[in-house]
């Protein structure tokens, strides 16, 4: 398949610049696989749109503050780093604005007198080393949230909670699992009222789910490696929804790839791990019996996989209802629920 059969033209107005003012008040577009039809609800819908006994599965993981801002030592330009995977203490590999021109010996000076300097490169990332260890007690003074670059504004105080789940436990994010953004502790105890388990497996979320296809034919794509980590009895928990028939339901596409990338003839291999799983249509899905996503990037990844859990043209049918109808995209937009 070629990477152009997932384009689709999105007004710049759609595209959310803010979360909404309540955390919880997003729109849903509910997607039946069975029917091909959708119907138009809202977040705080999900309690009565799911069957008791089903499992919903969350991504725990926490966005750390790691854009950081320095100068170039040998012309006092301005960069930007962002820190995508911590290799030691004052090691990262990082993405840089102006990639090609950041080479190994280039030295850049950050906040508070911190120094470092590129020491390697591999393809779109840099090794950046530090000269003192450079950890979260550090980027929570100096750096910034990693708002995506289709949010052309500055992060300000309330992304600090806001592009972060309610849930969030486990530190190690670039970039926040988006479609748990919707649901707040009063949703989740709603869900607990009606009947409805939920559990949580952790993700951290890397570059690799968002770097662009380029790629022609999108077979010929490479994910990065993201790591993730599911406990024994979250494991077990799983295994038993799925021997009695009940739903388990992925809370984004991250807990998908997490749940499809550990399961192995019936069981859930508990532990850590890493995973480059890449799902497009014609992957056939184990695990995950229904999702919650957001709306994505054309060309992605992500549009991808939805893609093949639900049918492209489908999918396209309903981002094309979605844009008819006003709903909001991508990090801080609307969500879907797809059955």
């Amino acid at each position: 398949m070629k990477r152009t059969d997932f384009s689709f033209d999105l007004p710049e107005g759609l595209i959310a610049q803010f979360p909404p003012e309540h955390r919880g008040s997003s729109r849903l577009m509910v997607l039946d696989r069975r029917t091909n039809s959708r119907t138009h609800h809202w977040v705080a819908d999900v309690p009565e749109l799911l069957e008791p006994g089903s499992l919903l599965v969350f991504n725990n993981s926490k966005v750390r503050k790691a854009r950081i801002r320095g100068v170039s030592a040998a012309t006092g330009a301005p960069v930007e780093f962002l820190l995508v995977t911590s290799l030691d203490d004052r090691t990262w590999k990082s993405l840089v604005q102006r990639a090609r021109r950041r080479r190994s010996g280039s030295r850049y000076v950050f906040a508070g007198g911190t120094e470092g300097e590129i020491t390697g490169e591999e393809g779109e990332f840099r090794i950046i080393r530090f000269d003192r260890p450079l950890g979260d007690e550090w980027l929570d003074v100096y750096g910034h949230i990693p708002l995506p670059p289709y949010i052309k504004r500055e992060d300000v105080l309330a992304d600090s909670e806001r592009y972060q789940t309610v849930y969030a436990a486990s530190i190690g994010s670039a970039a926040a699992p988006t479609a748990g953004l919707h649901f707040t502790h009063e949703l989740l105890s709603q869900l607990e009222l009606g009947g409805i388990e939920t559990a949580f497996i952790t993700l951290h979320v890397g570059l690799g789910t968002f770097l662009p296809v380029r790629t022609e034919h999108i077979e010929d794509h490479r994910m990065h490696e993201e790591a993730f980590s599911i406990d024994e009895s979250t494991a077990r928990r799983i295994e038993q929804a799925k021997a009695a028939g009940r739903k388990v339901i992925a809370v984004g596409t991250t807990s998908l790839r997490t749940l499809e990338s550990a399961w192995d003839a019936g069981n859930l291999t508990p532990g850590k791990g890493t995973t480059a799983i890449f799902m497009y249509p014609g992957y056939t899905f184990k695990v995950v019996d229904s999702l919650v996503t957001n709306f994505h990037t054309p060309e992605s990844t992500l549009l991808m996989l939805v893609s093949a859990f639900a049918g492209r043209e489908f999918i396209l049918d309903s981002y094309a209802e979605a844009i008819r109808e006003g709903y909001r995209f991508f990090s801080y937009g609307d969500a879907m629920l797809i059955v």
